[in-house]
């Protein structure tokens, strides 16, 4: 397993499996993995609830039921009454435990579970006891985070060497519970998946004393439309508070006065406009003309969707020399192209559900999928917001940012994420790693507002100094 202090790996189930094969003497070693394992469970449950005095373990038929099975010898030795539910024996009196382990399926499950199973499911989901999940909560895809049928809704899941896919992503991650991860003795292995973890932050580039505010980072922010010229400003606050040195926006003409008295630091200049007051294919030279003194393209916030609007952008982004992060409106009727720059595209599930010609309920139960679909289909750095934000680069590599907090679910909180995203993209991070370091600032800033309520996107753009300087 990496040692980096940047990302954590997240293991498949056939990433996982290969790590257990490589284990000396597989497979005769695997019961003693297991022996470790089912310990490692019974010594959790003990330790988090040490007044319980009966518990229920559900235990399937293959390696997770064996753990299950070693976890109930523990809790017995340990001089707890335990009843063991085993899926094979048709059994279905939970009993009235203190607690309920969960032990039916394990990291290689997938799919729906069968009628017995999904029955023992819903009755530990209501029996009025904690739950105690082995590697996975029971339903849940570890590869994945996905799920086609009932899932175990645990308070704790103790998993073994490393956090898998499915703990992260959801809506598999709503079922986990408090995660705890147990080292059983296993060796490295290899993801196509990671978790970014603060100290991605690091790798931003420091002011040096021979920076000019060009070299520091020069952003170029095109957005804005009547009644929407708020997101571009905060698309805009937001670089200069990431630490750009130099932020234009170029907004419809008739959006330049409210802009000019929000935002005094950036440079702005008024763009011809349509009889609506939004931008059009009249404003590309002026966007050329500004593009040699930028590093990075902010693109959308506020932009509106009028098909002329549509038309600039869909030209501006086969133009530019700019590497992009696509936000907002200018993701409306966006059509695949080919793009003369990396372009980060930053929808939210709604989105990213019109993007791809389907349900909104769709991306969010198949949320990697999802991803990689926009990537393969747009050849673009995708990232899809959501308590567990994903980044895909066109490599295929994922990576998980679970920094945020629900005080983020509020109006201009993505034109914040953009605009931090372009100031690390004028930076020099490479588009996933801007990506996702943004990700990660974003929700350390969240993290940092006290109290979190009332937040808007404001109060987030103000502590987004504070948040990458501290993991630094």
């Amino acid at each position: 397993m990496s040692d980096s202090s940047t990302f954590d790996p997240l293991f498949s189930s056939a990433e996982m499996r290969a790590v257990e094969e490589a284990y000396p003497g597989y497979p005769d070693s695997m019961r003693e993995l297991m022996v470790r394992a089912g310990t490692a469970v019974a010594e959790s449950a003990l330790r988090r609830f040490p007044n319980a005095k009966a518990y229920t373990v559900v235990c399937g038929g293959g390696s997770n039921g064996g753990d299950g099975l070693v976890a109930a010898d523990v809790l017995r030795s340990g001089g707890r009454k335990v009843r063991v539910v085993e899926v094979k024996s048709g059994e279905r009196e939970l009993g009235k435990p203190d607690v309920i382990v969960d032990a039916l399926f394990g990291t290689g499950f997938s799919g729906a579970p069968r009628a017995d199973a999904a029955a023992l499911i819903e009755q530990m989901n209501a029996a009025a006891a904690p739950i105690v999940s082995v590697d996975i909560a029971s339903g849940v895809d570890a590869s994945t985070g996905e799920l086609a049928g009932p899932a175990v809704n645990a308070a704790v899941t103790v998993t073994f060497y490393a956090r898998k896919v499915g703990h992260v992503v959801a809506p598999g991650r709503f079922h986990r519970g408090e995660l705890e991860i147990v080292d059983i003795g296993l060796a490295n292995g290899e993801t196509v998946c990671r978790l970014a973890r603060p100290k991605l932050l690091s790798l931003l580039p420091r002011r040096a004393e021979s920076s000019t505010k060009f070299s520091a980072g020069s952003v170029l922010v095109v957005g804005g439309s009547p009644g929407l010229s708020g997101a571009v400003c905060l698309a805009g606050e937001a670089a200069m508070r990431a630490d750009a040195g130099y932020v234009t926006l170029v907004v419809p003409r008739s959006v330049l006065p409210p802009v000019e008295l929000r935002l005094l630091e950036a440079v702005k200049r008024p763009a011809p406009e349509s009889k609506d007051g939004c931008l059009t294919t009249a404003a590309l030279p002026l966007v050329a003309e500004l593009e040699p003194r930028a590093q990075a393209l902010a693109l959308g916030p506020g932009i509106g969707r009028s098909q002329e609007t549509q038309a600039f952008v869909r030209q501006l982004l086969e133009q530019t020399t700019l590497p992009a992060v696509v936000d907002a409106d200018a993701l409306f009727g966006l059509e695949p192209g080919k793009w003369a720059s990396p372009v980060v595209l930053t929808p939210h599930a709604g989105e990213l559900a019109r993007l791809l010609g389907k349900d909104s309920s769709w991306v969010n139960e198949h949320r990697l999928a999802a991803a990689r679909e926009c990537t393969d289909r747009f050849a673009a750095v995708t990232l899809l917001k959501g308590a567990d934000t994903i980044v895909v680069s066109p490599s295929g590599e994922a990576i998980v940012c679970e920094e945020g907090t629900p005080a983020l679910a509020t109006a201009g909180s993505g034109d914040v994420l953009t605009g931090v995203i372009a100031a690390f993209l004028a930076k020099g991070l490479e588009p996933a790693l801007a990506a996702a370091a943004a990700a990660v600032a974003h929700g350390r800033a969240a993290q940092l507002i006290e109290p979190q309520v009332g937040v808007i996107a404001g109060d987030v753009v103000r502590m987004l100094p504070a948040a990458i300087a501290r993991d630094r």
